[in-house]
């Protein structure tokens, strides 16, 4: 049974006063300077670098660095509080350092890293069997003795180029029957390939749609057969797919109205009529489908606000109360630690029950437990810089009381968490996710922590299904982890990795796992970049600072993720999401809040294949930016999409079906 203490706080106003000496004392920072101005390193070597604060007057000011890597991720370890530097990779890399407090006052300096020599040179291929007539691109991966993959030019060659030739982007071509030696070139290294090319036998070809019509955005399948003239299958020969296409409206815009990929994975943008060929040297086959628009919009109905206009909201979270009336909390940022408390049973008259000031500078996360007993609130920013997490009992939402606070080695601040039963998964200082017990609230204790091994590794959030969480890794991508329900002897004690996807050019921020009814399991990976010097008080004046997009990751077979699909509009960059059924629910900064179907197989860029539901932009002439929206974190409940606008508080917004006129 779990216990409950109703204390709180007796320091809280001293901490606050604190809090705001710390703020005032960083106002007084005019610049920053980091020495040493620059570092020469090898791959593998250690430094430290230092910063000084310094007011307008040339006076040192005493206060707390962060120090980050610019172009470093992977390649560059800092430690973000001493200031120690590891060299993973060649490259030259910047090294920043931040004064805490509102200021954001930084300085710089460099680090340069000798590449190490080169060790091989890696084929896309394995040689063996090929025929005349074959066409086919090679490419090759330069990698250095540290184990890294460089950017360099490669030469390529043939042995004989009687049987074949290459070009010099490795597209390999087959002439006559014989044995030849492809070959890859950089800074002296060789790596080498060998063919036996033989007569190309294929004398029918055959294609098959999986289905003769679909909607925009519907993913059909085209098979090809090849056949000797014995009428056997020939399967080891490579099959080219191309394309006709005829859509009922001339494209004009910058993107094909439709597209098929090397394993005949075909989907439309645009309704019409399309022809999909297949090919091998002397024998092609094509066959035709229909696509019909996917008519899936609907209506945006308002249904409620709940202002927040004194400062900055960041995420939300909604949930049906011990007394079976609705509620929401909602965090700020930059706000002092405040959290707001609301009675939503009414979604259209949402009513303030309580508030919180906790010691900290942003609340940037809250989430309340399964049985809506407990609410645990992140922490960032605190007077005291020992952050870590707020246990609150909300069984009341009326009359909120602090249960306990737990920082013990969550110093570096906690930006993301999640309760999963009766643990905590805190995201620790950027750096990893630790748990923590809360069986008995007002005694929460660590168990365990998971951490990644990757040079220069982050975290950023963690969402948690059915025992087993997803992690967001920026340039690490996302990881895969059993925590008690991926049958790989995972536990809260002993977090065990399943599966991991870091390959998608982007910088992951929030992950969030989907199980279509079609039988494959995705994993929608949303990026999160920032412009340059973006400080969250621009929006609604520079329309262009966020940017980034929906990766769809398909992880059904765990071991060969495969990105497959993505969701990028042109607008705005991604934040926050949820699935609910067969729809995405996604926040997109000033981009507002996005509704998209996610029915069926995905393949390609979403946005264009007529698969957004609604689209809905929150405008508060009173905001603490006036009519800018800037959408953080959606939630569905009780059919109903609440939402979290930075700038001006909770909103919530009904979809209704489209309303067609009756001729």
């Amino acid at each position: 049974m779990k216990t409950r203490s109703t204390i709180r706080p007796a320091t809280l106003i001293l901490a606050l006063a604190a809090l705001a000496t710390t703020q005032a004392a960083a106002q007084d920072v005019a610049r920053v300077e980091v020495t040493p101005a620059t570092l020469s390193l090898e791959v593998g070597e250690t430094a430290t670098v230092s910063a000084t604060a310094y007011d307008a007057s040339g006076n040192v000011v005493e206060v707390p660095f962060l120090y980050f890597s610019r172009g470093g991720r992977g390649s560059l370890a800092v430690n973000r509080t001493t200031g120690e530097v590891e060299a993973f990779k060649g490259g030259e890399f910047e090294v920043m350092a931040r004064a805490l407090g509102p200021t954001r006052i930084s300085g710089t300096m460099t680090v340069n890293v000798a590449f190490p020599p080169l060790d091989r040179v890696e084929i896309s291929a394995e040689g063996g069997r090929y025929y005349v007539g074959v066409t086919m691109r090679h490419k090759a991966t330069v990698v250095d003795e540290a184990d890294d993959a460089r950017d360099l030019p490669v030469n390529w060659s043939t042995s004989d180029e009687s049987v074949a030739t290459v070009d010099r982007f490795g597209v390999f071509s087959a002439h006559a029957p014989g044995e030849v030696t492809l070959s890859a070139t950089a800074e002296g290294v060789i790596g080498r390939i060998t063919y036996q090319v033989a007569d190309n036998p294929v004398t029918a070809m055959a294609v098959e749609a999986s289905q003769g019509r679909g909607r925009t955005g519907d993913v059909i399948h085209f098979t090809a057969t090849a056949r000797d003239a014995g009428g056997s299958t020939v399967d080891d020969i490579p099959v080219t797919f191309g394309l006709i296409s005829d859509p009922d409206a001339v494209a004009t815009a910058d993107f094909a109205p439709a597209e098929v990929d090397e394993m005949g994975r075909f989907v439309a943008y645009k309704p019409g009529v399309y022809t999909v060929t297949a090919n091998v040297p002397g024998q092609t086959a094509h066959a035709t489908v229909e696509i019909l628009p996917r008519h899936v919009a609907e209506e945006v109905q308002l249904v409620g606000h709940a202002p927040v206009r004194n400062v900055s909201t960041s995420d939300l979270w909604v949930w049906e109360g011990v007394d079976g009336r609705d509620y929401a909390i909602t965090g700020t940022h930059s706000g002092h630690g405040s959290t707001y408390w609301w009675d939503v049973t009414d979604p259209a008259s949402p009513v303030l029950t309580d508030s919180l000031i906790v010691d900290a500078r942003t609340t940037n996360d809250v989430k309340v437990s399964e049985d809506g007993e407990l609410c645990v609130i992140s922490r960032e920013g605190a007077s005291n810089r020992r952050n870590g997490i707020v246990i609150v009992d909300c069984t009341d939402p009326r009359n909120i009381e602090i249960i306990s606070t737990y920082d013990d080695e969550l110093t570096g601040g906690v930006h993301n968490l999640f309760i999963y039963q009766d643990h905590v998964y805190a995201v620790n200082n950027g750096i990893r996710f630790d748990v923590i017990n809360i069986e008995d609230p007002a005694n929460p204790h660590r168990v365990g922590r998971f951490e990644l091994d990757t040079p220069g590794h982050a975290i950023h959030d963690i969402w948690i299904v059915d025992g087993i969480a997803y992690t967001s890794n920026w340039n690490d991508g996302v990881a895969v982890i059993d925590v008690g329900g991926g049958n790989r002897g995972g536990s809260p004690e002993n977090p065990v990795e399943i599966a991991r996807f870091r390959d998608i050019g982007g910088a992951t921020h929030a992950a969030f796992p989907y199980r279509s009814p079609t039988g494959r399991f995705y994993i929608f990976m949303g990026d999160e970049i920032g412009a340059p010097g973006f400080d969250g008080q621009e929006a609604g004046r520079t329309p262009e600072f966020m940017s980034g997009y929906i990766h769809v990751v398909d992880f059904t077979d765990p071991e060969n993720p495969e990105e497959v699909a993505r969701y990028e509009i042109p607008e705005a960059g991604s934040h926050n999401m949820w699935i609910d059924g067969d729809r995405l629910y996604a926040a997109f900064y000033q981009g507002g809040l996005r509704v998209l179907d996610i029915s069926g197989e995905l393949k390609g860029n979403l946005y264009h294949q007529g698969r957004e539901i609604a689209v809905y932009k929150s405008y508060d002439p009173d905001g603490v930016v006036a009519n800018a929206p800037f959408t953080w974190g959606p939630q569905i409940h009780k059919g109903n999409l609440f939402f979290a606008e930075y700038f001006s508080g909770m909103w919530a917004i009904k979809l209704q079906p489209r309303r067609t006129l009756i001729p």
